[in-house]
């Protein structure tokens, strides 16, 4: 479970934003995860107490955000949801796309008490 390590560095990411910017205490941490980051939302979810454990963010509450995965048709130019229409695009049974988003994960707010 590589999602413990990942959150440990989020944790290291936040604990030196809020000294740097003389803040005292987070109250919530909110992270974007893409439907087809490597993230599993749930692991992250989990690994958050042992993360957070013995620090400065032992309070914190995590939110988490996710980013649905799109794309877009390259022969018609239609958008849609990659997860739900799999392989072929909704518009013109198109099989090329290009994935826009859902990759991400990423701190989106630091949300200080």
């Amino acid at each position: 479970m590589h999602e413990l390590g990942v959150v440990i560095e989020v944790v290291k990411t936040v604990e030196e934003f809020a000294k740097e910017n003389e803040v005292s205490a987070i109250d919530t941490v909110t992270l974007q995860i893409g439907e087809l980051s490597a993230m599993i939302p749930r692991f992250i979810e989990e690994c958050w107490p042992c993360a957070v454990d013995g620090t400065s963010l032992e309070q914190t509450k995590l939110s988490i955000e996710i980013i649905r995965a799109n794309a877009r048709c390259t022969a018609c130019g239609k958008i849609y949801p990659l997860l739900e229409h799999k392989d072929s695009c909704p518009g013109c049974g198109g099989l090329r796309k290009e994935i826009l988003n859902g990759r991400e994960f990423m701190i989106k707010e630091i949300r200080a008490q």
